[in-house]
């Protein structure tokens, strides 16, 4: 089968939505679809690329940052894509589009779809959807808002990542939708061995914006400089030097490193020496890296929001935490650090649990959609 791939962030550039959509593109094309994506270009990376079996086109944006999107790149990515996706849906004959994100790819794969009559199937992973992240998408739907429900009606199926993206989706867009969640390669690999380590390490990853609350990660744990411990934060944004900021009033320097922007394989090679995820985030979808932590068998101590229900199961894997309440977040993590049996418990359970988030049970459901 033909696939042609909408996505307007694609690794290198983005965060994981584009991530669980790199994962699925590479199983599909392991079982022989010809699979075309359809993305962004940013100074440093090829036009036309091909990956693991993955032809990538990558078209004019305007972006200059990999960590961030303002509204003028995406709209000049739907323009510029429009021509590109027509040339390619005219001399390739692709039987179907996958648009992740409703918005802006959403927008291309319906407009290609009502020229060439191409259909597509829709992946909203949050971001996409009115509310699900306000303080980023907010402004901007108080106008796109009404034209958006023509992308939701038009696509074959609908597909969330999570059941509070479909659960919000619906509010605003009387669809049906499906859940599939985001994967990662686990029952491919062997199990990682898992040993608690000293310090215990608790890592961050995400991008350093106010969504992912990183400021919050200094301010409690500065209430744990008792305990045994080290922070690796992974991921840069415009948030990062206010963060080296505050470790630095705290006198937590040598009690944190921060990477900078990093690649999807650097996160999971930090996970596989990690054994707490720590993530208070306001919103999320559901988060690659959460099920990347699962995979390597991390604790998981995050927000009770969004996606984040789906990858814990409270006191056996993680705890589920309100994004506000510091002492809660204090509590559970210096009982983690302090009692290696109950970290390792939950580390271990985490591990049975990455099983439901494989990556080919994950592409068997798409697969399906598409054919």
């Amino acid at each position: 089968m033909k696939i042609l791939v909408i996505i307007y962030e694609f690794p290198p550039i983005g965060g994981g939505g584009g991530r669980a959509a790199y994962d699925i593109c590479i199983e599909l094309a392991k079982r022989g679809h010809q699979i075309t994506v359809l993305t962004a270009h940013m100074q440093g990376l090829p036009k036309q690329e091909e990956l693991n079996g993955i032809h990538i086109l990558r078209i004019p944006s305007l972006r200059k940052e990999a960590f961030r999107a303002s509204f003028i790149t995406m709209l000049a990515y739907v323009i510029f894509g429009f021509w590109a996706g027509l040339k390619h849906i005219r001399y390739n004959r692709p039987e179907i589009m996958h648009s992740h994100f409703a918005v802006p790819s959403g927008a291309l794969a319906w407009m290609l779809s009502i020229i060439t009559k191409t259909p597509y199937i829709l992946t909203a992973h949050l971001g996409d959807v009115p509310g699900g992240v306000p303080e980023k998408t907010d402004k901007w739907f108080r106008w796109l808002k009404p034209f958006t429900h023509f992308i939701w009606k038009r696509a074959k199926r609908v597909i969330a990542v999570s059941q509070y993206t479909r659960s919000l989706a619906l509010k605003h867009y009387p669809v049906p939708i499906q859940v599939i969640p985001n994967g990662v390669d686990v029952l491919q690999k062997n199990s990682p061995e898992i040993k608690i380590n000293k310090p215990t390490q608790i890592v961050f990853a995400g991008r350093m914006v106010s969504q992912k609350n990183p400021l919050f990660i200094i301010k409690v744990l500065a209430q744990l400089k008792d305990l045994d411990w080290h922070c690796t934060m992974l991921g840069d944004g415009p948030l990062f030097n206010s963060v080296k900021d505050e470790i630095a009033k705290n006198n937590l320097q040598t009690r944190f490193t921060l990477s900078g922007w990093v690649t999807p394989e650097d996160v999971v090679n930090q996970f596989s020496t990690s054994d707490i995820l720590f993530m208070p985030s306001l919103s999320e979808g559901l988060p690659v890296t959460g099920v990347q932590a699962l995979a390597n068998g991390l604790a998981f101590v995050v927000s009770d929001i969004g996606g984040f229900a789906d990858l814990v199961d409270e006191n056996q894997n993680g705890f589920l935490i309100d994004a506000q309440n510091t002492d809660a977040f204090v509590r559970a993590l210096r009982n983690l650090i302090s009692v290696p049996d109950l970290l390792m418990k939950l580390r271990q359970a985490s591990l049975t649990k990455a099983k439901q988030f494989d990556i080919v049970q994950v592409t068997n459901e798409y697969e399906k959609l598409l054919k």
